[in-house]
């Protein structure tokens, strides 16, 4: 992810695998052992499910004063967006890049689906007329998302203020028409935005309600599985991978076209989705109907595992160039207003590539480990009892791969 305002740091504040206080070769090793460690334990000592409950997925009322909120806010960012400079100092295109699509990960895991209230759209637009065609289930979402990261990654001009004006007018026409023809459903299945807040939130300690859930694991559980769930967290998944490939020495030195990059973000999205829908189904003793539809009901699982990627990849980003994006917004006509003073950003992440590269392995770790504790529980529902460990194996291997491939990735490019 960049913008042409400012060169990017390495490997978003982390100079690569020298920064580690570890060295390299350790870290790989140590968190494959620790992924492989924990389901061990899990195997031993967690023999019977523990994650199925009754946290409630049922949403609340929508706060009025929330909506207003987000009206506000989106009013502000629109005006910024097509009224500001034509560059990349355009406040609008920095806070769609950096808050909404960045921010939305930390807001959801502290706050909860707080996005569904502040959704404009949802305001906006009635209870609709039809029913929404439950066969499509997610992708309207997918395409929405694929649509967003193939504009920051692999679009000509990802820094483009035109080419944003173009994807958000494209976008708000989308929801709002979808909305006046569907109602809350289209944006349950069809927002991306909502959509990827929602299924963050459920790994937040965070009810839609406001109550606390003992365990936010817990709340994983409950996320409606869908046609297009599995493509839509390997497109989250592979577009994160591929930003740390394409920051690569090996890649930034090919002269490459925009179909070539267009390429390899769809490939880098099929192959997570492909390896795991594999080893989701790589089990005996289920029925072919079982095994077809058991990709979709582990994709849970991989909810943490984007989440620690997000962190480990866009932190620096959200911290240091947030600060940029928030001045910027200060000054939504590019008229060189400064009501708060010095816009200077501090480095606070980057001074310390140390600590921060600690902190990237570990949000990488924290996430795999989580994600093979959701699996495992899911597991001991869905799998036959001869088969609940041997059905696990594939699983275990594809999560070692992804940790060893994000951290090589993350550090050595």
């Amino acid at each position: 992810m960049t913008l042409a305002a400012a060169p990017t740091l390495a490997a978003h504040g982390v100079g690569g695998s020298t920064d580690l206080p570890i060295p390299f070769l350790y870290a790989m090793v140590g968190a494959s052992w620790a992924l492989t460690i924990s389901f061990a334990v899990l195997a031993l000592a967690w023999r019977t499910p523990r994650l199925q409950g009754s946290w409630t997925s049922e949403p609340g009322r929508r706060r009025p004063w929330l909506a207003v909120l987000g009206m506000a806010l989106t009013a502000w960012i629109l005006v910024a967006l097509y009224a500001g400079p034509d560059d990349a100092s355009n406040g609008g295109l920095q806070a769609v890049y950096i808050f909404v699509w960045v921010g939305l990960v930390p807001l959801a895991l502290v706050a909860g689906h707080v996005w569904r209230d502040l959704s404009p759209w949802r305001t906006l637009t009635g209870r609709g007329r039809w029913t929404y065609p439950e066969r499509l289930g997610y992708w309207p979402a997918v395409a929405g998302l694929f649509a967003f990261v193939w504009l920051e990654l692999a679009s000509p001009d990802p820094g483009s203020v035109d080419a944003m004006r173009t994807w958000v007018a494209v976008y708000v026409v989308a929801m709002l028409a979808g909305g006046a023809a569907f109602g809350p459903r289209w944006f349950d299945r069809a927002d991306p935005f909502d959509v990827y807040s929602a299924i963050v939130a459920r790994l937040s300690p965070v009810a839609r309600d406001g109550r606390l859930s003992r365990n936010p694991l817990r709340g994983l559980t409950t996320i409606p599985v869908g046609p297009g769930l599995v493509a839509l967290l390997a497109v989250l998944l592979g577009s994160t991978a591929y930003d740390s490939f394409s920051a690569s020495p090996f890649w930034q030195g090919r002269a490459l076209s925009t179909l070539q990059h267009s390429a390899t973000l769809l490939g880098f999205c099929l192959v997570v989705g492909v390896l795991f829908a594999v080893a989701a189904s790589a089990t005996g003793g289920v029925t072919r109907e079982e095994r077809r539809r058991l990709p979709g009901l582990l994709a849970h699982s991989l909810v943490p595992i984007v989440v620690g990627y997000v962190f480990a990849h866009y932190l620096t980003y959200l911290v240091e160039k947030g600060q940029g994006a928030f001045h910027a917004l200060l000054d939504p006509l590019g008229r060189g207003w400064t009501p708060l003073g010095d816009p200077s950003i501090s480095y606070v992440l980057s001074d310390h590539p140390s600590m921060l590269a600690a902190l990237k392995v570990t949000f990488v770790v924290a996430g795999h480990v989580l994600a093979v504790v959701a699996a495992h529980d899911r597991a001991l529902v869905l799998l036959p009892r001869a088969h609940r460990l041997s059905g696990q194996l594939a699983m275990l291997v594809l999560m070692v791969a992804y940790t060893f491939t994000g951290l090589y990735l993350l550090f050595s490019v």
